[in-house]
């Protein structure tokens, strides 16, 4: 797809694990559905030894956001999430912005997408959540990953615990 190459925090690079609304990129980036509803069930026939009753996600960076998100929005399928440097409120910095700028259609569509939001109207049985994050990533202390927002978040939801673990000098990779 023309453009999906030209940036690192954009297409090919940084999909976002969303299934995107906005032309071009609603064509090829259904990333959501590829990962919850054809991945999940190639690997269970591929090793059908796996205890699907207890999945897990793990992603980093803007794979850690889609973990967060998926095990927010899916929380038949996943019992617990580990996020290395996730983007965690994209909605309040400029990395998510300009993702889901070129993403999603319309602004409404951010909270769908968002693991602080999410938060608010969790509905689950319960969801462990470990984030470790570098205290040396420039990302984090530029204001792009925000963790702390999420912990703040879960404080209002009984059902969700994060575990936040800041390691010292630590960087994004």
């Amino acid at each position: 797809m023309p453009g999906e190459s030209d940036s690192w925090d954009l297409g090919i690079g940084a999909g976002f694990y969303l299934d995107a609304t906005k032309a071009p990129w609603n064509k090829a980036y259904q990333m959501e559905s590829f990962i919850v509803h054809e991945l999940r069930p190639l690997v269970a026939k591929e090793f059908p030894s796996i205890d699907e009753s207890r999945t897990g996600i793990f992603g980093h960076s803007m794979g850690g956001h889609g973990a967060l998100t998926l095990a927010l929005k899916y929380p038949d399928i996943f019992r617990s999430c580990s996020a290395f440097a996730p983007i965690a409120h994209p909605s309040h910095c400029e990395w998510g912005k300009k993702a889901f700028t070129a993403y999603l259609q319309k602004e409404e569509e951010w909270k769908l997408h968002d693991a602080c939001e999410l938060l608010a109207n969790y509905v689950g049985k319960g969801l462990n959540i470990l984030i470790h994050v570098g205290t040396g990533d420039k990302f984090y202390n530029e204001g792009q990953l925000l963790p702390e927002d999420l912990v703040e978040a879960a404080n209002d939801v009984n059902e969700v615990k994060v575990d936040l673990k800041k390691v010292s000098n630590y960087d994004h990779r």
